[in-house]
């Protein structure tokens, strides 16, 4: 599905009240509602409309387990740091508790170290087995979150999944560290079968400098490669395309 809105309100008001119906609807199944954040000046937005009035008390955050996406190899305290923002924005608002928060634990320094980490942190929480054997295949030996959140850079990356890096390959892994030469430096990423297994995905995007890119992924030829969001496709769940207008602007 794809719905484009006239602004960033708009989009993130309705963001919210998406991530609401999704949520009590897991909680109400399953006792408890698994959530992966994405980083960004977006989501930060749609962080910030949940964690206030309007939405605030609309879902049973003790319920409510986070989990991220992707990271920068920086502190937790790093200002580049996305648990820092979505600590700012949304978790320490709401008094959510450290033991329904799951974050890279960047502070262990070395990139593949940190990746490995959290990959048995997230085998511990779902009760996987990380690294099975060759054998095991299929979607059982990954995370079946309920919600995924998604953001799209100008060059088409997601997570941090970006153009032409070896990330891009990854079948058997949860998460890892995905080395990208343009900004020389590794980046702590969860991979595509981790984010093709969620129920549900929601890419939030915004800005004209996005356009062109996003008429790509959407409409052009299937070239993962060059543009990884388009290998975003939920083996059995709903995927959701969030829109503003300046990023919609080249979409028929």
């Amino acid at each position: 599905m794809i719905k484009v809105f006239s602004d960033i309100e708009e989009l993130s008001n309705f963001a919210a009240e998406t991530f609401i119906e999704i949520g009590n609807a897991a909680i109400e199944k399953l006792g408890q509602f698994s959530v992966v954040l994405a980083g960004g000046s977006t989501p930060k937005s749609l962080y910030q409309l949940l964690a206030g009035e309007n939405f605030k008390d609309k879902i049973d955050w003790k319920s409510v387990y986070f989990f991220f996406g992707d990271e920068r190899n920086v502190l937790p305290d790093d200002k580049q740091s996305n648990f820092l923002m979505a600590g700012e924005s949304l978790l320490k608002p709401l008094q959510i508790t450290d033991n329904q928060i799951f974050r890279w634990q960047t502070e262990l320094g070395d990139a593949t170290a940190i990746a490995a980490n959290y990959e048995k942190i997230i085998g511990r929480v779902f009760n996987l087995e990380v690294n099975p054997p060759a054998t095991a295949g299929g979607s059982d030996i990954f995370p079946h979150f309920d919600l995924i959140l998604l953001g799209m850079g100008a060059d088409g990356h997601t997570a941090s999944l970006f153009p032409e890096t070896d990330a891009l390959q990854e079948t058997e892994k949860i998460a890892v560290a995905n080395w990208v030469e343009k900004l020389q430096d590794f980046r702590l990423t969860m991979t595509f079968p981790t984010i093709n297994n969620a129920s549900n995905i929601i890419f939030l995007v915004s800005g004209a400098e996005k356009a062109k890119t996003l008429k790509q992924v959407l409409h052009g030829r299937f070239q993962p490669e060059i543009f990884p969001s388009q290998a975003v496709k939920p083996i059995n769940g709903d995927l959701i395309w969030l829109i503003d207008e300046k990023a919609a602007q080249f979409l028929a």
